[in-house]
């Protein structure tokens, strides 16, 4: 995991850094509820960061419309910039998405994505920010 000079190391400072809806999904491992995300909809070109870190996620050439009520992205930017982690909560077994930089929680990853890849990278609009492509 490559660190940041800037990065919070401490709780307490990741608090400070973060709202409460992004220190609960990124820090907590919460989720938000469907379709109320502020970035399910946002159709512009660009990049989505981790919004812990800025590390550069996803683009907008991956995203597409799921119906899943959350940001899906068919592919990462880089998988090196993504950790994978089985999940076995909520009685099933899913592959939880982390930021390979500060390891804050992103959503899930689906195997009943579109093609090229197949994949549903199924992720918090609060774990993002949008930085719009000029």
């Amino acid at each position: 995991m490559t660190e940041k000079t800037d990065m919070p190391k401490t709780e307490e400072e990741w608090r400070s850094k973060l709202n409460p809806k992004q220190y609960h999904i990124l820090r907590e491992a919460g989720t938000e509820a469907p379709f109320t995300g502020d970035l399910l909809n946002m159709k512009a070109e660009g990049s989505y960061k981790c919004a812990g870190c800025g590390t550069e996620l996803f683009t907008s050439e991956s995203k597409y419309e799921s119906g899943s009520g959350w940001p899906s992205f068919y592919e990462a930017l880089d998988p090196e910039k993504i950790e994978e982690i089985e999940d076995r909560s909520h009685g099933m077994v899913r592959t939880e998405v982390r930021c390979a930089t500060c390891g804050g929680h992103l959503g899930h990853l689906f195997p009943d994505g579109p093609q090229p890849t197949g994949m549903r990278y199924c992720i918090n609009s609060a774990a993002l920010e949008f930085e719009e492509q000029s």
